[in-house]
C-alpha cells in the first residue's frame, strides 16, 4: 500500500517513509492541540501561527502522494482536502468543532499508519 500511495524517492526505505509519514501526523496533532489552547485563551496571532504549520504538514502529505496511487491516493487526496478546508474555518472563525473534526480525521490516518508501522518491523 505505501509504495503506491506515497511517492517514490531514490535511497528512502519504505520503513523511513512510514516513519516521516506518521512524524507528520503526530506533528500536525500536537499543532492543533496548541491551536485549540490559542483559541481558549483568545490568542488570535498564536492561534493563527499554529493553523498555517499545521496547514503547511497537510499540505506537504498531500503533495508526498503519488498521483498514480490509485484508490487510496485519490481517497486521502480528499481526507486532506477536507483536512484543509476545516484548517481554514478553524482560522477565520474560530470554529473549535472544525478543528476537532479535522482532528479526528488526521487521528484516524495516524493510528493507521502507526500500525503499518509495526507491520514493517515485524518484517525486518
Amino acid at each position: 500500500m505505501e509504495n503506491t500511495v506515497v511517492r517514490s524517492d531514490a535511497g528512502v526505505s519504505i520503513a523511513d517513509k512510514i516513519k516521516t509519514v506518521s512524524l507528520l501526523y503526530d506533528g500536525a496533532l500536537n499543532f492543533m492541540q496548541v491551536t485549540k489552547k490559542k483559541i481558549e485563551h483568545g490568542d488570535s496571532y498564536g492561534k493563527e501561527q499554529y493553523v498555517k504549520k499545521t496547514i503547511a504538514i497537510v499540505e506537504e502529505l498531500s503533495r508526498s502522494l503519488n498521483p498514480e496511487g490509485g484508490e487510496i491516493a485519490q481517497n486521502l487526496q480528499k481526507l486532506y482536502e477536507y483536512v484543509l478546508i476545516s484548517l481554514q474555518r478553524t482560522d477565520k472563525q474560530n470554529d473549535l468543532k472544525a478543528l476537532d473534526d479535522a482532528g479526528k480525521v488526521l487521528g484516524i490516518l495516524r493510528d493507521t499508519w502507526k500500525e503499518i508501522q509495526e507491520i514493517e518491523k515485524c518484517k525486518i
